[in-house]
């Protein structure tokens, strides 16, 4: 599947959304994991791609406070967003920037890090090519992909119920972006065509915790692109399919608070 121009289209109250539900509830346990990882290399200068509304930049932050970390997002409502957690901080830079047309010097970096964004790459080897010219000899690419969407319950449920409530056209961004680049020697070969070497791919499984299944619904059908989808559709409205999700996913996982598995995977490349 490939990523169309609305899987980018995080904008009006989406990022709000998004920050608020789907942070918790899906990348903070995967931004906790990539930053780990970046620690351990002990980087001078860091670049992340796609820093969405921070919840990687927040960790790497406190954790390499003596690394001057400079943070991107395609999307500048994203990056205000982000910088809303993050003011008082001195080792951090904001730009807007394409990963497929990085804004910086070749070799500047030793680590690249990218939380789930490189699934929205229009081109992926050259997106990749991009993170390894501004990779000093032998720094990192770190990254991470969402597994298939059947290994991942919340958006697996959310994904059968657009099937059920609009069986002619259902919204597929969640199956056809987020979870649509999940097969490990598509993206070794990828990494290796854009030169990287020592190419490690792990699969990393976690819980996923949502306050209800409402919080639940309200992420996915309106904390993303998913949501200007439904809207497009008309009737269900954007309110009753999001209802018609959380009924799906309370009658799955009960009332309350509830918990699911998200599984991703956790690439390493050297440049």
């Amino acid at each position: 599947m490939t990523a169309s121009a609305s899987d980018k289209a995080f904008t009006g109250s989406i990022p709000q959304t998004y920050d608020r539900l789907m942070v918790p509830m899906i990348f903070a346990p995967y931004a906790r994991d990539l930053a780990a990882r970046a620690k351990a290399h002990q980087p001078r200068d860091l670049l992340e791609i796609a820093a969405g509304t921070g919840a990687v930049t927040t960790v790497l932050a406190s954790e390499l406070p003596d690394t001057h970390i400079t943070a991107t997002d395609l999307n500048e409502p994203m990056l205000a967003q982000a910088k809303t957690h993050l003011t008082g901080k001195t080792n951090i830079s904001w730009q807007q920037a394409d990963a497929l047309s990085l804004p910086f010097g070749d070799a500047s970096f030793d680590i690249v890090a990218c939380q789930f964004g490189a699934m929205f790459f229009p081109d992926r080897i050259k997106g990749y090519s991009e993170a390894r010219r501004v990779l000093r000899p032998g720094g990192r690419f770190l990254f991470n992909v969402w597994d298939k969407i059947e290994e991942n319950d919340f958006a697996n449920v959310m994904q059968q119920t657009m099937h059920q409530v609009f069986p002619s056209n259902p919204p597929q961004f969640m199956a056809r972006t987020p979870h649509g680049y999940h097969d490990p020697a598509r993206i070794r070969d990828d990494l290796t065509a854009a030169g990287f070497r020592d190419i490690g791919i792990e699969m990393v499984a976690h819980r996923s915790p949502a306050a209800s299944p409402q919080d639940s619904a309200i992420a996915y059908c309106q904390g993303t692109p998913m949501r200007g989808e439904i809207e497009a559709l008309g009737e269900p409205s954007l309110e009753a399919a999001t209802q018609r999700v959380a009924e799906a996913l309370a009658h799955r996982f009960g009332n309350g608070p509830i918990e699911g598995k998200i599984q991703a995977l956790v690439i390493s490349a050297v440049a």
